[in-house]
C-alpha cells in the first residue's frame, strides 16, 4: 500500500511524538511546499532539533498540515574536513503554528557542494590559473 501525506498526518496525531531521540541542530533551511510535480510556496527557516523520523523548524508563515514539502540545510559538519555537505529532506509536515512546523522524514540524502579550501591559493596557483 502507498502512504500518503494526509494517511502519515492522520497516524502521527494518534502517536507519540518524541519516541526517538532529537538532536539540537540550528541551520538555516529552505523548505519548498509540493503540489504535485509542482512548487506550491517556497520559503526560509531554521531548524530548531532533528531526529530519524522528523525536524522541528521555524517558518516564515504557518504550512499547511499534510502537505508534502522538502527541506534543504547545510550540514554543520565537512565531509573529510574539507568538503561542504548539504542534507536533503523529503517529507510532509505534521503539523504547524505560527512557531514553527513539524515535518516528518519519508527519506533524505546528503550531498556534496565541492570542496572547501582553507588556505589561499599560492602564488605560482594564482599565475597558472591567469596564463592557462
Amino acid at each position: 500500500m502507498n502512504e500518503t501525506c494526509d494517511d502519515k498526518f492522520l497516524a502521527n496525531s494518534d502517536r507519540e511524538r518524541r519516541a526517538k531521540k532529537r538532536f539540537l541542530i540550528e541551520q538555516d533551511v529552505r523548505y519548498k511546499m509540493l503540489y504535485g510535480q509542482r512548487i506550491a510556496e517556497t520559503g526560509v527557516g531554521k531548524t530548531v532539533n532533528i531526529s530519524s523520523g522528523g525536524v522541528w523548524l521555524t517558518t516564515e508563515n504557518t504550512l499547511t498540515a499534510g502537505m508534502p514539502v522538502e527541506l534543504a540545510m547545510n550540514w554543520p559538519v565537512l565531509l573529510h574536513d574539507s568538503c561542504p555537505m548539504k542534507l536533503m529532506i523529503y517529507g510532509c509536515v505534521i503539523r504547524s503554528s505560527e512557531k514553527g512546523a513539524a515535518i516528518s522524514i519519508e527519506r533524505y540524502e546528503f550531498r556534496t557542494q565541492g570542496r572547501a579550501f582553507s588556505q589561499q591559493p599560492t602564488q605560482s596557483q594564482v599565475e597558472y590559473r591567469i596564463t592557462n
